[in-house]
């Protein structure tokens, strides 16, 4: 594992390449690289990071959502490391809603994704954890498992759906006022 973790951008080969699954007995060994992967997270005001984000080919990522500049309506979800995590089941309800990536800076994108899910992951004990995301919570899941499988959130964009921040700032603006 790298000493001084840093978020690797957009045309990084690393973002592309499928991570690995952990196994038990080295959970433990990547504690320190979970607890460093929040700081970067929370010191970028992300809601979510995966750990090959950082160059780390590991099936791990945490989730923490509260409502920011960008995500002013997001709900509350303290942060959440989820290794080993599994899309068990999803609705037939999507929705196409602003999605934004820490590797990916200035440029946001409208995509489509499950409104609600069952997934199971590990905790950092290595207990199985099964349980449902509905709406903001599920899309920020989403988007971090397709991290973990070499996908990025502008492979799913349209065309058409994407914007710079600015752009984006000025959208979320107008839509506070109505």
């Amino acid at each position: 594992m790298q000493a001084s973790l840093e978020i690797i951008q957009l045309g990084n080969p690393l973002l592309r390449v499928p991570a690995e699954a952990l196994s038990t007995t080295q959970i433990n060994v990547t504690l320190p690289l979970l607890a460093s992967l929040e700081q970067i997270m929370l010191s970028h005001q992300g809601v979510g990071i995966a750990a090959p984000q950082v160059g780390e080919s590991l099936r791990a990522f945490i989730v923490a959502s509260r409502p920011n500049d960008r995500y002013p309506h997001a709900p509350l979800m303290e942060p959440t490391i989820m290794i080993n995590p599994e899309l068990l089941w999803h609705s037939d309800l999507m929705e196409k809603d602003w999605e934004g990536c820490l590797s990916i800076p200035g440029i946001r994108a409208k995509i489509n994704r499950y409104t609600h899910i069952r997934v199971s992951y590990l905790n950092v004990l290595g207990d199985v954890i099964e349980t449902e995301f509905t709406d903001f919570i599920a899309r920020i899941f989403q988007h971090e498992l397709d991290h973990l499988n070499g996908i990025v959130f502008l492979d799913r964009a349209d065309k058409l759906d994407v914007a710079t921040e600015t752009e984006y700032r000025k959208v979320i603006g107008q839509m506070n006022k109505i």
